[in-house]
């Protein structure tokens, strides 16, 4: 294979980014750094400097012309018309319109609205024209305030300028790409535009600087810009133009039920992929506002791939995109909502002018492009898979729903896996999970960059990547990583023998240390497993756990996570098998083995009890808020243990969930829940999720979004309570609790036993009791609301005749 350096010789076009873009496969933090944007003069320190770049982009010199660009063309005069009406044209809309139009006749005919006799032909004939014309209406407003509007490379120079003018601002470090994974997607592209085929790219959402990263790297190695499907509560008064014309398309959040407009969005994207667009959709759908991936949308993809099944398109090629930061504008936005704050509304010109974006210098962005893959490709070897004939999947029947419901959620979390394959461990998530992984209160300067060193080798060693770091000494990454935190994440106690630095909000540090916890879920499943033995105290003999019991543990754990992270493909058993030979080559347990070679016994190495468990420790401490979420989630569930005089036992699901949090807080006040953290409001959804698949739950919902879903326990895990009302300490939901519970961590602020399990208990029931009451007052206010006095129905009556 050839170098780097061979591959940027062999594309000339990458000189005119004037730029050193470093090789992506390093292992070893040397080479050449790299910045696809470089800073701007200022005018107030060089306004020669600062109108000559300005005129520069005005005028379109070299690169910035945005003239030959590699795919289809774009910012051209007549953009907009001729996408309105290349979507106005489909077959599948105008189909649309006229069984719409007639479903409609047929209504207004049933009424006798269209006459009698020989004049009702006429009139019908009349009003069918009229309903379509005026569907067709609908469906091109629709359209033209949908779609993006390419149609001035004077603006788009302009707004890459404003762009990059933010963007060095913020980040000051600038956006770094790996120059293999550029020359790699520039031959894609290439290729792609020959065939006609459009780049589907799919990247992580962690902040709105997502919209302006990828768009800015696209501009500047002179690749058509994707058509970014936005949702529509961005579109703002004074920026939906704006954004539109740089590439934004806007969507509802929701259209179940709107035939109309769910045929306007296929038909708009089967016009995208049949031209050879490009397109960039956020697979996790919103914001994570917890640091790891989300489970994927899709919304979005399942237009995208019904036109490749159908053949309406013929192909489309899939890039995974991974953009990491030194620091997120947003996490402290995140806090408050995860806490159960409302979110607040979108406001893109308080997030720009905000004085964070404008002024404080937050690192590096790094931005990573998984090798590209056909969407044909992946479907027919699924299809291969599943025994489905190609044309099979296209029909509407039940099973073929679900076929296709399987080949979305396989694409899915293989978009998933491939982002996590490819994101770059930064700086601060290094530090931030070095801090949130000790046990001590702080941590002093040559402590913290040893084991950031060993934090490195062990990321690497697991198949991820770190940020370049150029050659510099570790220690001066780790002072700039603290600096780019800033005291509000982590500050220091001075006037010690060496400077000591503490997590100041354990809570907005988590969100960099969720961005690492994938690279070690198996070690962590496998040490939580174990650490239901070693919390027991005692010697090495009395902390050994046979395998059988671990596997058991590792089992239930790896399905009480299954919706939090992405596990190995191969199966638990191998995969438990080659993470025990890891640690055991790691010196973190000792394995003895049958004379088949079977594990029977694990234990801690004496290796590791000597080094004070900090490796173990760690392994535990990454997954620790997510088991004690978990536990709070099952614990909540106690609450809704119906009252013996409680005959309709369902109640809100956001009335409960909110109740959940809320129980959570006192836990964590009064002692029994160890980390603050596990009360985010993500999390707890993700546990109720995952506690109505196994059937825990029973959760109803309504296809009117205005009617709010509903939650009440299986009869099966119900609890029964004693002579005196009290809940009883007893039964499968009990049970399963007590399960999470052997693998939370104890210390010296808490110990499980008879005592919290009592007072668990009693706090469940009490805000149970406060859940039934309110539900209870709104059924008597519901009620009250329904009962109407006979002159104001006769009023209604009336109106609804006049209305007739």
């Amino acid at each position: 294979m050839s170098s780097p350096k061979q591959d940027a010789a062999a594309v000339p076009d990458l000189e005119i980014l004037s730029t050193t873009l470093r090789p992506g496969g390093y292992v070893q933090d040397d080479g050449p750094e790299q910045n696809v944007i470089a800073s701007y003069a200022s005018f107030r320190q060089a306004p020669l400097e600062f109108l000559k770049e300005v005129s520069l982009h005005v005028s379109g010199t070299g690169w910035r012309s945005y003239d030959d660009i590699i795919g289809q063309p774009v910012y051209y005069r007549g953009f907009s018309e001729n996408m309105i009406a290349a979507v106005m044209s489909r077959p599948m809309l105008q189909a649309r319109v006229r069984e719409l139009a007639a479903k409609r006749l047929q209504v207004e005919e049933n009424d006798g609205l269209l006459g009698v006799g020989i004049l009702k032909e006429k009139r019908k004939a009349e009003r069918k024209e009229e309903l379509e014309q005026n569907l067709k209406k609908v469906a091109a407003d629709t359209t033209g305030n949908m779609i993006c509007k390419m149609e001035s490379k004077r603006f788009i120079r302009g707004a890459y300028y404003f762009a990059t003018q933010l963007l060095t601002r913020a980040y000051h470090q600038g956006i770094h790409v790996s120059s293999e994974e550029v020359i790699r997607l520039r031959d894609v592209a290439a290729k792609a535009a020959i065939d006609k085929h459009s780049i589907i790219f799919l990247p992580c959402h962690r902040s709105h600087v997502d919209y302006v990263s990828l768009q800015v790297i696209c501009y500047r190695l002179g690749i058509s810009l994707p058509t970014v499907i936005a949702g529509d509560n961005l579109a703002l008064p004074g920026l939906k133009q704006f954004l539109q014309s740089a590439g934004a398309m806007w969507i509802r959040r929701s259209f179940a039920g709107d035939a109309l407009y769910t045929t306007i969005v296929q038909s708009y994207m089967d016009t995208l992929l049949q031209m050879g667009m490009n397109v960039e959709a956020f697979i996790e759908g919103g914001r994570s506002r917890t640091g790891k991936l989300l489970s994927p949308k899709f919304g979005i993809l399942s237009f995208i791939m019904d036109a490749v099944i159908s053949g309406r398109c013929d192909d489309a090629i899939i890039c995974p995109v991974s953009t990491q930061y030194d620091k997120v504008i947003e996490t402290e936005g995140y806090v408050s909502e995860l806490l159960g704050q409302p979110k607040p509304k979108e406001n893109l010109l308080d997030f720009l002018s905000s004085s964070s974006v404008l002024s404080l210098k937050l690192g590096r962005v790094d931005v990573r492009f998984h090798t590209p893959w056909s969407l044909k490709s992946f479907i027919a070897e699924q299809q291969a898979r599943m025994n489905i004939l190609p044309q099979q999947v296209g029909l509407s029947t039940s099973k073929n729903t679900e076929n296709k419901a399987r080949l979305l959620r396989t694409m899915g979390y293989r978009v998933l896996s491939d982002i996590n394959s490819v994101s770059v461990v930064m700086p601060t998530a290094l530090v931030g999970c070095v801090l949130l992984t000790l046990r001590g209160r702080g941590v002093g300067m040559s402590e913290l960059v040893r084991r950031v060193d060993w934090l490195c080798d062990r990321v690497r060693g697991n198949g991820g990547r770190v940020a370049h770091f150029n050659n510099i000494p570790t220690s001066d990454v780790v002072q700039r990583a603290i600096e780019v935190l800033g005291p509000g994440l982590v500050n220091t106690v001075d006037g010690l023998l060496e400077p000591t630095y503490y997590a100041v909000d354990r809570f907005q540090l988590s969100f960099y240390r969720n961005q690492i916890v994938h690279l070690f879920i198996s070690e962590s499943v496998l040490s939580l497993s174990l650490y239901t033995t070693v919390k027991r105290g005692g010697g090495p003999h009395d902390q050994s756990m046979s395998y059988a019991a671990l596997y058991k543990q590792a089992e239930f754990l790896s399905q009480l996570f299954r919706g939090e992270f992405i596990f190995p493909t191969e199966g638990l058993r191998v995969n438990l098998l080659k993470t025990l030979h890891g640690l055991e080559a790691d010196s973190v347990v000792t394995v003895s083995r049958d004379l088949d070679g079977t594990p029977t016994t694990v234990e801690l190495s004496d290796t590791e009890r000597q080094r004070g468990r900090e490796d173990f420790d760690f392994y535990c401490f990454l997954i620790w808020p997510f088991c004690e979420a978990s536990w709070l989630g099952a614990v909540s569930l106690l609450a809704l243990t119906p009252p013996k005089d409680i005959k309709d036992t369902s109640l809100q699901l956001s009335q409960v969930q909110d109740m959940a949090q809320l129980f959570g807080k006192t836990l964590y006040h009064q002692g029994d829940l160890s980390y603050f953290e596990a009360v985010n409001k993500e999390t707890l959804k993700n546990a109720y999720q995952r506690f109505e698949e196994e059937g825990i739950i029973l959760v109803s919902r309504s296809r009117d979004s205005k009617v709010p879903a509903t939650i009440k326990l299986s009869p099966q895990w119900t609890p029964s309570r004693n002579e005196l009302g009290a809940i009883k300490a007893e039964g499968r939901l009990w049970d399963f609790t007590e399960n999470i519970a052997l693998s939370r961590r104890e210390g010296k602020n808490r110990r499980d036993g008879a005592t919290v399990s009592t007072r668990v208990l009693a706090l469940a029931d009490k805000a149970g009791h406060e859940l039934y009451m309110n539900a209870s007052i709104d059924a008597i206010g519901s009620v009250s609301k329904d009962v109407e006095s006979p002159s104001k129905r006769r009023r209604k009556e009336i109106q609804s005749k006049a209305r007739l």
